[in-house]
């Protein structure tokens, strides 16, 4: 199992990507119930998936943050006309 690519991240809507942290930190929980019980085998996805979740709340912030400045640039436009 390699690495998934953050180029795939990037091409996911917004929606979609709210949806696959989601189950990714479902999956997560999965494993760490797992890893206490005794029952886990391949504890290579515990690092996988944290990989993963890191490029999609990094995809997250860089649009949440691209949103607020293209929101706020119009307002400090109109405020220098006055």
């Amino acid at each position: 199992m390699s690495f998934p690519k953050i180029s795939e991240v990037r091409e996911l809507s917004d929606e979609a990507l709210a949806e696959e942290i989601a189950s990714v930190k479902r999956e997560l929980f999965q494993l760490r119930l797992k890893k206490a019980t005794g029952q886990l085998e391949g504890t290579h996805h515990f690092k996988h998936l944290k990989h993963k979740l890191a490029q999609m709340l990094t995809v997250e912030g860089e649009r949440q943050r691209q949103a607020a400045s293209s929101s706020e640039a119009p307002s400090t436009t109109e405020s220098k006309a006055e």
